[in-house]
């Protein structure tokens, strides 16, 4: 199945901006965070089609994954 994975801020640093990606059905959202090698730790925001999903949300065809990183300052 077809998933458009986007990355923001420090994310996209030596990976990519928006990408389609092809994964199993089922395939669940942590599997991908594993594979661009990030941390659970860094995740701030994570969506799925402009809504807030679990790491453990299976996706399905056609879905858009948004990954954002926690936000530091103050």
């Amino acid at each position: 199945m077809k998933i458009t994975v986007k990355l923001f801020a420090s994310f996209r640093v030596g990976r990519f901006k928006v990408e389609e990606r092809n994964y199993p059905p089922g395939t669940r959202i942590r599997r991908i965070v594993e594979e661009l090698g990030l941390s659970e730790k860094e995740l701030g925001v994570v969506m799925v089609n402009g809504r807030h999903a679990p790491l453990d949300y299976a996706l399905e065809e056609g879905d858009a994954l948004a990954l954002f990183p926690l936000v530091g300052g103050g």
